[in-house]
């Protein structure tokens, strides 16, 4: 790595990204998605959790004055509120502070604003401690997917990402088979129950922040902020370890990158670039979220009272109904994934997209002729989220990968608190009176306003989706500090995805 002094800080020009790109995969990289990766299941653990307990702690005895609508409703809004707050605040500092630091900080409010709801005694505590959870979480969303992306290999990001972020998925089953528990109280006390399921949230993300400790600073981030030498004993550490593993040399990195290092960007710049330089991407990033957050809103948040009013299906049985679609959303990612690598970004984001919106209207005109039972209503929406879980899953990734790397973790938090915002606060408010009515043509009005807006983001999505898959995230979107005319590959500004002019990535040894 060679340097040069320049006016507004030092020059370098690295190979860095590049030796990144071509590891093949290793036992070194599942230590980084088990160690960023799980927190997506005590996310999961969280909301399902909560919206199946609301039962309980509205009941006497539950040591906790409150009632089931102030759980879903008053609680809810908070949770989310704090997670949009926090995407914002924690992103900004993700990208002025580094990853590592952030995600530790993160996962350590998280863990004391869990257990610190465990203990409430005031429906006051209860609401704080439930803003500071999603406060945590929403900060979690900007620093790990930040992080995932700027240390896996380009072959393999598509899939790693998707797999992670539908691990939510994991949690939401364990959610819903830990409340049923908890519901019981010829095993619980209806004052101990919940309070449990609380703590073990904790307990889980005590043992996730030890092993993070083991998880280095995103070498991508050290190089633009002036810490060359630590990103080059970092990546040195890690081939050494690949090759050890893998027992041969790894093959030579292919293009170099100069960067003009400095400690960080303006807001304005951040806007500038993202609403300017790169506006279509910025249009389909809006398009993604809110299309993917109103089709949740519209399946899953009258989820219980769909069941219990039109099936007659007892409410402390929902739980089971709703880990079959968990498990359902999770193997979308899951089976998935590897295609938004081989077939393609585009084909495959559109493609789910308006597979889940298709299949949600076929949902809406079954259950419009009565011809579904709660069963066969559950395996209908298995199917919808089966493809509606990859592609939100996509959206994450849409958005970590296709802005500059200066503005990743902002942009990351922008695009998530605005979808977070539209599910959270203007989708209960349609749905809640649309499922809340009992009446057949209200619910099937839900699901097709659902149907629409994730069929729309999926025709966006057909025109402007950036073809990224196998490319280095330089190649995507040039840094704002990259030396102009320097980069191995230029990406091009106007977001239409267009292929760089970089080497392709060698074969890979193996896969995840």
């Amino acid at each position: 790595m060679s340097t040069a002094e320049a006016e507004s800080g030092r020059t370098i020009t690295t190979d860095i990204p590049a030796r990144l790109d071509r590891l093949p995969w290793s036992r070194w990289h599942w230590t980084i998605v088990i160690g960023l990766g799980t927190v997506w299941i005590l996310d999961g653990l969280e909301v399902t959790v909560v919206g199946n307990i609301a039962s309980r702690l509205s009941e006497p005895g539950s040591g906790l004055s409150i009632s089931s609508g102030q759980v879903t409703g008053v609680a809810a809004a908070l949770y989310v509120a704090g997670a949009c707050s926090g995407a914002l605040f924690w992103g900004r500092l993700t990208d002025r502070w580094g990853r590592k630091r952030l995600f530790m900080i993160t996962l350590a409010v998280y863990l004391a604003a869990t257990a610190l709801t465990a203990v409430s005694w005031e429906a006051w505590w209860f609401f704080l401690f439930r803003f500071l959870t999603g406060f945590g979480i929403g900060g979690e969303y900007a620093a790990i997917n930040s992080a995932i992306d700027e240390l896996i290999p380009a072959d393999y990001r598509g899939r790693v990402d998707l797999m992670i972020n539908g691990s939510f998925w994991l949690g939401a089953v364990g959610g819903s088979l830990l409340s049923i528990v908890a519901l019981n109280t010829d095993l619980l006390a209806a004052n101990v129950g919940w309070r449990l399921t609380f703590a073990l949230g904790a307990v889980l993300a005590l043992v996730i922040l030890l092993v993070r400790r083991h998880v280095p600073e995103s070498p991508r981030w050290l190089l633009i902020h002036g810490r060359d030498r630590e990103a080059e004993e970092i990546v040195s550490d890690i081939e050494r370890r690949v090759e050890s593993e893998k027992g041969g040399r790894l093959p030579e990195p292919q293009g170099e990158l100069e960067i003009r290092q400095r400690k960080s960007v303006s807001f304005l710049e951040i806007a500038r670039t993202v609403f300017g330089r790169y506006r279509k991407r910025a249009v389909l990033g809006f398009s993604l979220f809110i299309g993917q957050a109103f089709l949740y809103n519209a399946i899953t948040f009258g989820f219980g009272a769909i069941l219990t009013k039109f099936f007659d299906v007892p409410s402390d049985h929902t739980g089971y109904y709703f880990a079959v679609i968990a498990v359902g959303n999770f193997c979308g990612p899951l089976l998935l994934g590897k295609l938004f690598d081989t077939v393609g970004r585009r084909v495959m984001i559109s493609s789910t997209y308006l597979l889940s919106g298709l299949l949600l209207f076929g949902t809406a005109w079954l259950f419009d002729r009565g011809s579904l039972t709660a069963g066969t209503l559950t395996a209908c929406w298995c199917a919808v989220l089966f493809f509606a879980s990859a592609g939100a899953s996509s959206a994450y990734l849409t958005v970590s990968e296709i802005f500059p790397m200066e503005t990743r973790a902002m942009s990351i938090a922008f695009f998530y608190a605005l979808g977070t915002a539209a599910g959270g606060i203007s989708g209960p408010l349609l749905f809640a009176d649309l499922t809340a009515t009992g009446k057949v043509g209200d619910t099937v009005l839900a699901f097709c306003v659902g149907a629409a807006l994730m069929c729309a983001a999926g025709l966006v999505a057909a025109f402007l989706a950036v073809r990224a898959e196998r490319r280095s995230l330089e190649d995507i979107a040039r840094p704002l500090t990259a030396v102009a005319g320097r980069a191995r590959a230029v990406a091009q500004g106007d977001g239409s995805g267009g292929r760089g002019r970089g080497p392709a990535a060698p074969p890979a040894a193996s896969r995840p």
